[in-house]
């Protein structure tokens, strides 16, 4: 039976800077499992990578007037620098620009052409004919035809999270010109993931409905029953992988197609570099392979990649793909394009050498099962009240005893009391517990019996008080000193995985080699560090975070929310031009609602009769996750009176209420003065 694991963490997009949001997320906890699978003497791959050819590079490349291989170089470096800085211990961190990668990808592609596995179609697409491209899912803007957003994008609504293609969008435009884009016929190759619908529900929403977690089960539950189809594998694209097969002229391997292939050719690069065999950690079939995500790409790992291996035959399938749920910071949404973030590089320059505090906090908090929210008072308090108050005053406690009553050398026990042994025994007992906790992705858990073991340290010394024993019987105090020089060791080795450079500040106090003890010796072990052993100078592992320090945090929160709300925020492009008699036709008035209900069985809907002054009327609007029925009775609104009956759900609506929507997607009605008598016309 082999012992070997291979580990994926979400590529990153190269388009920007990472923040707490992806290292809560994705990268600590895989790293945590990644750690911890070597301290338990497993063959590990820890691979990663920046994705490199995703559109958010090529639009941010045309708004820099820049090439998309400056982007991607320049945030390669940024985020692998992030990465290396916060401890997050990848074997491998390669890139999808890479010549291996192509290589790799374009192999995985052809072997699936030739062996039939695609269907080649010929489809419209949207085509903006003034920038004369293709235009990917990426550069298409428009309404969300399931919950209405009018500023979803091609392929994903971020509002509701629905996928869905460009053409499904109600009045697309074009991201780079604003037009509205025209259907123009192209050829690509989809996957035909309806014929891969069987395998998937059987293989994930029943072989693995009681160890996967349940947000994973749902959306690929949802996913298959909504129904699988066809997905599109290349783009019309100047920017990545060219599709590497007659009639590939001017297309590359779609980005989503690609990327996960990433995880592959990044073994292969680690695999050449060190000697080893890439194919043992993607086709031995007693190889475990785990994806450590997000929730935005559970359809990728769950459904599409899985797709794509089963396709290919060769290949193991994951695990588990353990997705977190999102971190919100300060109760809103963390937002790249509104700066409301914690960028790790700006956090070192504020916090430096604090790494390992936003790890513990990022873990202690993390959003595994729900989203959560980071604030700076609880870092505060987390770290201070439990980093400073829990495991560094027992290290120091210990440690600084120990050089102040046997010069720093481990001192030799004598005779165990009843208390000594009990203590011993439950010592051992943590490995196994925060083992499982571990293995049961459940980092918050093991977070907190790291500190539990710390916590039995502390109530050890606090109950056999040696400071005052010292005085009196010497010869005990020999022994409760032996005993709190165990437990120090074990959180030394059981520290690794959570906070990689404390222990390797505590290895070098306690003058231990990171080889020394194995996470199964803590619990084996008899004596971690023996008798006579010469521990080194005392240093303290945390400091105390200030008001100062937090206040200096929130202010620049508050500065960046000044920020956005004086900058303007982000406006669709101009409609198509109109004219003076088109604009005559709407028949805009002053009305005023007199009756509202949410529509049941719907989270949007809310039906309201209004009166227009001419007369009364059911009008259905999706607003009722803005409004309460009770606050919108009275309320004077803007109504298009002559805009033709809809039926919503049964429901015939007989005009439109106008509203806008703030920088924080909050509608706002479109009001008249209160003075203004109902039917009056708006010109």
């Amino acid at each position: 039976m082999s012992n070997r694991v291979t580990i994926t963490a979400a590529l990153p997009y190269t388009n920007g800077p990472v923040h707490i949001g992806h290292l809560a997320g994705v990268y600590v906890p895989a790293d945590i499992y990644a750690r911890f699978k070597r301290l338990k003497g497993e063959d590990v791959a820890f691979i990663c990578g920046s994705d490199e050819h995703g559109v958010p590079i090529t639009i941010r490349a045309k708004k820099e007037g820049v090439t998309p291989q400056e982007i991607v170089d320049r945030y390669h470096k940024i985020i692998g620098d992030s990465f290396n800085d916060f401890g997050i211990s990848f074997d491998n961190y390669s890139r999808t620009s890479a010549p291996i990668h192509h290589k790799t990808a374009s192999a995985f592609f052809k072997k699936l052409y030739k062996e039939g596995k695609f269907i080649e179609q010929v489809t419209e697409q949207l085509y903006d004919e003034e920038a004369d491209e293709f235009l990917a899912d990426r550069f298409v803007v428009g309404t969300c035809p399931k919950c209405g957003n009018p500023e979803s994008y091609g392929d994903q609504c971020e509002k509701c999270g629905t996928s869905h293609n460009a053409t499904d969008l109600i009045d697309p435009r074009s991201a780079i010109t604003g037009n509205k884009p025209q259907l123009k016929e192209t050829k690509h190759w989809f996957l035909p993931l309806d014929q891969y619908s069987d395998f998937l529900e059987q293989w994930i929403v029943k072989d693995h409905a009681a160890d996967w977690k349940t947000n994973v089960l749902g959306q690929v539950k949802s996913w298959i029953n909504d129904g699988l189809k066809p997905r599109a594998v290349t783009r019309d694209l100047d920017w990545g992988i060219p599709v590497p097969v007659e009639g590939g002229d001017g297309k590359v391997l779609y980005v989503w197609f690609d990327a996960p292939i990433g995880y592959i050719s990044a073994t292969k690069e680690w695999a050449d570099r060190t000697g080893k065999n890439w194919e043992n950690y993607w086709k031995d079939k007693n190889t475990k392979l785990y994806h450590f995500i997000g929730k935005d790409n559970i359809v990728f790992h769950c459904i599409i990649f899985p797709a794509m291996l089963k396709a290919h035959g060769e290949f193991i399938l994951p695990e588990n793909v353990p997705a977190n749920e999102f971190l919100n910071l300060e109760d809103d949404k963390i937002s790249t394009s509104r700066n409301w973030a914690v960028w790790l590089h700006e956090y070192l320059e504020d916090f430096p050498g604090q790494q390992d505090v936003l790890r513990y906090v990022l873990t202690a908090n993390a959003p595994e099962t729900k989203d959560n929210n980071f604030t700076w008072k609880d870092f505060q308090a987390r770290n201070n009240n439990e980093l400073v108050a829990v495991l560094g005053n027992f290290i120091n406690r210990a440690l600084v005893l120990t050089h102040k009553y046997y010069d720093g050398i481990v001192p030799q026990p004598n005779d165990y009391s009843s208390y000594d042994l009990q203590t011993l025994e439950e010592l051992k007992k943590f490995p196994s517990i925060i083992e499982e906790s571990i293995e049961k992705f459940r980092f918050r858990e093991s977070a907190t019996e790291l500190l539990n073991l710390a916590r039995l340290g502390n109530k050890y010394l606090a109950d056999e008080e040696p400071w005052k024993l010292i005085k009196t019987d010497p010869d005990r105090v020999q022994t409760i000193m032996f005993v709190g020089l165990q437990i120090a060791t074990a959180l030394s080795v059981l520290s690794k995985p959570f906070l990689p450079h404390t222990a390797v500040k505590l290895d070098n106090m306690l003058n231990l080699k990171a080889e020394d003890l194995s996470w199964n010796d803590i619990a084996t072990n008899d004596i971690l560090l023996p008798s006579n052993h010469q521990i080194n100078k005392t240093q303290l592992l945390f400091s105390r975070i200030e008001d100062e320090q937090v206040q200096q945090q929130l202010d620049k929160l508050e500065a960046t929310k000044k920020e956005n709300a004086q900058s303007n925020p982000k406006l669709m492009p101009q409609k198509e031009e109109t004219n003076y008699d088109d604009f005559m036709k709407m028949d805009l008035r002053v009305g005023e609602i007199l009756t509202a209900e949410k529509m049941p069985k719907t989270d949007k809907l809310m039906v309201m009769t209004v009166d227009t002054g001419i007369d009364k009327r059911t009008i259905v609007s999706g607003i009722a996750q803005h409004f309460t029925a009770e606050e919108l009775i009275g309320r004077k609104v803007t109504v298009l009176a002559n805009l033709a009956p809809r039926k919503l759900r049964g429901v015939e609506s007989q005009g439109m209420i106008l509203l806008a929507e703030d920088p924080d997607g909050k509608l706002v009605f479109v009001n008249p003065d209160d003075a203004v008598v109902n039917g009056a016309t708006i010109a």
